[in-house]
């Protein structure tokens, strides 16, 4: 496909190929002047791509074909990678401790992969892959990530996923004791969004 340059300026409205609200919000908070909507299908294509990028495809072409012809579409996959774990869990973050695992079961299974390893071993990082397809077949990509370690023990009420535990490169508080503006400005889909937005320019301009 051709990339979307800077005069493909899209419609106001953004569909994500999505069935989780966090990260509809999340990227609504960043893409101003946007409506982003959840997809709102009863399922979604199984996970079965070797990288993030492979699955974030996956799902704005199953998106694509179900949204209005004159939305964008945005599909996102994203996980956490631990460099002693060879980057696990990677893109089995969500199911990490199995099909249909909690958040917490996710982040128990992951302590424990790690309770024999030093402190040294705990570095990790965020990554967040969006694709984005535009109403004539046009497509953006980007790519957002945040490095940190994770911590010995959950911390914090905020967030979701490993938010508990992931304590990001120059904090002492894990992303959940941050809170949600700290994220909203840093987590690595805020990231990722960012380079979309520059992408997708404001809705209006050069119209």
């Amino acid at each position: 496909m051709r990339s979307a340059g800077p005069d493909r300026l899209a419609p106001r409205r953004l569909i994500l190929a999505s069935a989780n609200p966090h990260k509809a919000r999340e990227l609504a908070d960043i893409l101003t002047g946007w409506v982003v909507d959840l997809l709102g299908a009863s399922h979604f294509p199984e996970e079965t791509g070797a990288t993030f990028e492979e699955n974030a495809r996956a799902k704005v072409v199953f998106g694509r074909a179900r949204a209005p012809g004159e939305a964008w579409v945005a599909g996102e996959d994203s996980g956490l990678e631990v460099d002693a774990l060879g980057g696990a869990p990677g893109i089995r973050s969500a199911r990490f401790a199995g099909a249909g695992a909690s958040d917490d079961e996710n982040v128990a299974r992951l302590l424990h992969e790690l309770a024999r390893g030093s402190a040294e071993e705990r570095t990790a990082r965020y990554v967040c892959e969006l694709v984005c397809l535009a109403p004539d077949g046009s497509e953006l990509h980007a790519r957002g990530t945040l490095a940190g370690a994770i911590a010995a023990a959950p911390r914090g009420r905020g967030g979701f996923g490993y938010d508990p535990v992931f304590v990001p490169e120059g904090e002492t508080q894990t992303v959940a004791e941050l809170g949600d503006v700290w994220k909203a400005a840093n987590s690595h889909r805020a990231r990722a969004a960012r380079a979309l937005s520059e992408r997708l320019g404001t809705p209006g301009e050069g119209v």
